[in-house]
């Protein structure tokens, strides 16, 4: 009879190729490497095309969301109660009921960790995989400089590439924040750093998406001149290819004819380009799937983008929100119940089941996370406030098994209890799921050279 062996490596092996093998401790010493050996094969071959970060943008608090501590003292556990998951053991948030139908198809990584609970240096830190220039400055509000660190979609975008006329990193909006104007009823944006390429220069800056998604307008860089007719601008663009056919190649001119024909591309003129920004072909029940608001229509299309083989794609959800984004300090439950956590659950959970039933999840990683988490204690103002020390971030499809939970916080949701995560190791998983070795080297604007990442991956995860 056919028998089955299931070595550590977790792959099945026929008994009687064990036996052709020979016996004993060489047998042993012969299977188990070429059983590993084949399941690192088959991972690899399953890497992650595309990623689509969802950063949620001011700190989502881990204790009303992914970690919640039912058992704790009510000023910390909130009024909030978890649900049973699709996984067996694993409960998150009541107001999270359709992501809690999908546990299967995602990780929680619990004990995320770093001791800093500042906006600016852990936007930085998060994105980017490094402190800034001056890391005890917490409020250092200044613009995105050149010899900043490169956001992460950037480096993906310089090592990975992308397989189309499409930019291969593009933000949905840019990272910014909104600042009041005083005496105004507004809001400014302000442009952080972390956002940007930094030093590896404006080729791998984000293509900047900061309008309503879906829409021409979305992007000033998909319109057209005024008084220029899309006829009139495909009838220069064609003169001009005219002019340059037998022309020799220039090194020094190579990367600015490429990101002009990719900027010919985008407006629509000549190729549709244009076109994969739109939202008017979707059907209209996945459209109210998603959720027929700024996060949900900015998801969806981030599906398409990937989908038109963009290897990054980044979704600042910050601005998105009527409230004061995940940013909590005051209200934090009748912000999360009223807002946010509706649109995270409806958006997130369309997106996680919309690429699976299109077989294209393993393909697609989707990382959900913000800069940190929030205190366990509630303040006076029925908010949470920055907390450094303890946070979750989920992560779906590109190669994650689904419905593990790596790493537990302590009975207050305070600190790691178990398996200690650094931001850093989530940047370095990233990377692996895309088939980027961290040790990739990457040059600063004085040629120093620089790892792309100094975390570690979580190889449990994988």
């Amino acid at each position: 009879m056919l028998t089955l062996f299931k070595g550590q490596a977790g792959i099945l092996c026929d008994r009687r190729e064990l036996l052709r093998a020979g016996g004993g401790f060489a047998l042993a010493s012969f299977v188990l490497p070429s059983c590993l050996d084949l399941r690192r094969a088959e991972a690899r071959s399953k890497q992650a095309t595309s990623c689509i970060l969802v950063y949620l943008l001011g700190g989502p608090p881990h204790l009303d969301t992914f970690d919640l501590k039912p058992e704790a003292p009510s000023e910390i556990r909130g009024p909030f109660r978890p649900i049973r998951t699709s996984v067996p053991g694993t409960q998150i948030c009541e107001h999270l009921p359709r992501l809690a139908a999908l546990a299967g198809k995602f990780a929680l990584v619990r004990s995320v960790s770093h001791p800093n609970a500042n906006h600016t240096p852990m936007i930085y830190y998060t994105l980017t995989g490094r402190h800034t220039s001056q890391p005890s400055m917490d409020n250092d509000v200044r613009p995105p400089q050149r010899m900043d660190f490169p956001h992460m979609g950037s480096v993906v975008a310089k090592f990975k590439g992308g397989g189309s006329a499409l930019p291969a990193y593009i933000a949905l909006p840019q990272v910014a924040v909104r600042s009041s104007i005083a005496g105004e009823y507004k809001r400014a944006r302000t442009l952080l750093r972390g956002g940007g390429s930094g030093f590896l220069g404006p080729r791998y800056d984000p293509f900047p998406m900061d309008g309503e998604p879906g829409f021409g307008e979305a992007s000033r860089v998909l319109s057209l001149p005024e008084g220029v007719s899309p006829e009139r601008f495909q009838a220069r663009a064609a003169m001009l290819s005219l002019l340059e056919r037998g022309k020799p190649p220039v090194d020094s001119a190579d990367e600015f004819q490429a990101i002009r024909r990719q900027a010919v591309f985008l407006t629509g003129a000549a190729n549709g380009g244009s076109r994969v920004f739109s939202l008017d072909s979707e059907p209209a029940p996945c459209r109210d799937r998603y959720g027929r608001h700024r996060f949900g229509q900015a998801l969806l299309l981030a599906r398409r983008l990937t989908e038109a083989r963009v290897p990054f794609v980044a979704i600042h959800f910050n601005e998105m929100t009527l409230c004061d984004g995940w940013d909590t300090h005051q209200k934090n439950f009748a912000a999360l119940e009223g807002e946010l956590l509706p649109l995270l659950d409806q958006g997130l959970s369309a997106l996680i089941e919309d690429l699976d039933q299109r077989g294209r999840l393993e393909e697609t990683l989707i990382v959900c996370m913000g800069e940190f988490g929030r205190t366990p204690r509630i303040n006076p103002n029925a908010g949470r406030d920055h907390w450094g020390d303890c946070s979750t971030t989920l992560l779906a499809g590109g190669g994650i098994r689904g419905g593990s939970v790596y790493g537990e916080s302590d009975r207050h949701g305070a600190y790691p209890k178990s398996d200690p995560v650094d931001p850093v190791d989530i940047q370095a998983t990233v990377y692996r799921c895309l088939g980027l070795d961290s040790s990739l080297v990457m040059y600063d604007h004085l040629q120093r050279p620089f790892p792309i990442s100094e975390g570690k991956v979580l190889e449990r995860l994988l």
